[in-house]
């Protein structure tokens, strides 16, 4: 008896084999949960587990617990360091901050920066601006139209109200305002709900959420999607190669470690979703003769333009004033990001962390007395400062001969940034914070990672067409943060749901959602 057969179909084959479960692979599955095709997801790791560690400061930033026993190689010195990703079903959502901003209509187009020109994309707002709205939905997005400066148009309202502030951060509002900025309420993926799960506790931003209330991947995708009976998860389950037909045009199946033996599966469609390093990595260690430099790499791009964001950590402090604040993560601050009037050129966004705690300051500065950096949280007001990236084909991961994960990373548009920097820290001072430090992050810090295989419409300068699929290959795609021609300087979650919702539409054969803004 062929135990691989049930009622005449063969159980070793798919319509889908989707590899990542993040917020492109689990968004992509949940696009397609009423299709009726047969689709398996692979996840290199397994469901993140419900446990006293998960609000544990020391276990989550000291012990690293939740990240992966690994070490990528920085190409350019050839030191090793601890990469931000997580192996978990719902990937790198299970511990993001929860912030779900829209791109701004602009950035769509190309953009001038101080540090050279970000290209434009090849669909533009307006293609996203109907999947924005389902993206928003599908994770019960907090927020409030009307006063990010430069907020872009909407057919829909956000489908929930904003996150409320605390006093400390109501009144750092009204100051703020007071020097002419206009504060606004940032976009966040918390289950405020009637009946919903988050409590607004201090361990969100960083920590997975024991209580299940941050809208990740796992609890908004995944988990209706495998309500599907012909969708398939299996965990734990690494994909080593991909492997194509003697036509060089095909992908045919997936070669995967799983359970201590390698074993591979075949579909019809097969969609990389592992992030924007390890999914250049795949395709790259996936090569053959028909395709020596890797698959779908003909334009020799594949890996390069890789982009992080320019992020630095700002902690403004008032001596004589606590800052008791739980949930921070309500405020951002976006009068810069197309510059002002003594610096033309595009800077970025500014937005609140979640709060400062005493056990991440002696993770990040274990030389400093316990005491002060207690005394420091406690009246701490704490912001990520970001501004874009720019591609550069230099700056590029790629398979070292040792089989580790190289990443070569050079920060540019630097001196837009330090602009940025410079406002924030006088904007906290004149909000009465007498003293601000700051602390600019470097090649470790990459949990934005984007852009190694951009998508385009000419094969000889992208990797994948403005559907995610490869030009090389006819039937693989790659559905994650790789496809951005830019970085932007906005958090890139919402966007990668958006097109992924978009590309699931697209393998339906279902005419793609249009804006009812669009003229």
């Amino acid at each position: 008896m062929n135990t691989n057969r049930r009622d005449g179909v063969d159980l070793t084959h798919y319509d889908f084999v989707i590899i990542g479960t993040g917020m492109g692979g689990g968004a992509l599955a949940y696009g397609l949960r009423e299709s009726g095709a047969r689709i398996l997801l692979l996840e290199r790791g397994d469901f993140l587990p419900r446990e006293p560690q998960n609000w544990q400061v020391d276990a989550v930033f000291k012990e690293n617990r939740y990240k992966p026993r690994e070490n990528w190689i920085d190409a350019s010195t050839g030191g090793d360091f601890k990469p931000g990703v997580h192996y978990f079903v719902g990937g790198n959502t299970k511990v993001y901050g929860a912030a779900l901003p829209r791109l701004r209509l602009e950035d769509f187009g190309a953009v001038e920066h101080e540090g050279g020109t970000a290209p434009a994309w090849p669909i533009d707002y307006f293609d996203l601006e109907p999947y924005y709205n389902l993206a928003e939905e599908l994770f019960f997005v907090h927020g409030r139209s009307g006063d990010d400066p430069d907020e872009p148009p909407r057919s829909q309202p956000y489908p929930f109200p904003e996150v409320p502030h605390e006093p400390t951060i109501a009144a750092l509002m009204s100051k703020l305002r007071a020097q002419g900025l206009r504060p606004y309420c940032l976009p966040m993926a918390v289950d405020l709900r009637a009946g919903g799960r988050c409590i607004r506790c201090q361990t969100c931003d960083g920590f997975p959420c024991k209580l299940h209330a941050k809208g990740d991947a796992e609890i908004c995708c995944v988990t209706p999607a495998l309500a599907s009976r012909e969708i398939e998860l299996w965990t734990r389950s690494k994909a080593r190669r991909i492997l194509t037909d003697e036509g060089e045009k095909r992908a045919t199946a997936v070669e995967i470690t799983r359970a201590g033996a390698t074993q591979t599966v075949s579909a019809d469609r097969i969609i990389v979703a592992c992030g924007a390093v390890n999914s250049a990595i795949l395709l790259l260690r996936s090569r053959n003769s028909r395709h020596p430099r890797g698959l779908a790499n003909s334009s020799g791009l594949l890996g390069r333009n890789y982009m992080m964001h320019n992020n630095t950590a700002l902690t403004a402090v008032a001596p004589l004033k606590t800052n008791p604040t739980v949930f921070q993560k309500t405020i951002a601050v976006n009068d810069y990001y197309f510059g002002d009037d003594d610096f033309a050129w595009p800077m970025g966004n500014i937005q609140a962390l979640g709060k400062l705690q005493a056990g991440m300051l002696s993770a990040a500065k274990p030389y400093l007395p316990k005491p002060l950096l207690t005394a420091m949280a406690r009246r701490s007001m704490d912001w990520w400062v970001m501004s874009e990236d720019l591609p550069d084909r230099e700056n590029r991961v790629f398979l070292g001969d040792d089989g580790a994960v190289h990443v070569q990373w050079k920060p540019n548009n630097r001196v837009a940034h330090q602009q940025l920097i410079k406002r924030a820290i006088r904007m906290m001072r004149r909000a009465g914070y007498a003293f601000v430090f700051t602390e600019t992050l470097g090649i470790e810090t990459n949990s934005h990672q984007c852009g190694t295989a951009r998508f385009g419409t000419d094969p000889a300068e992208s990797v994948l067409d403005p559907f995610c699929r490869t030009h090389d290959i006819e039937n693989l795609y790659v559905m994650d943060s790789s496809f951005f021609p830019s970085s932007t300087a906005m958090n890139p979650a919402l966007t990668i749901c958006a097109q992924a919702l978009r590309v699931a539409d697209h393998l339906q054969g279902k005419t793609p959602l249009k804006s009812e803004l669009r003229s």
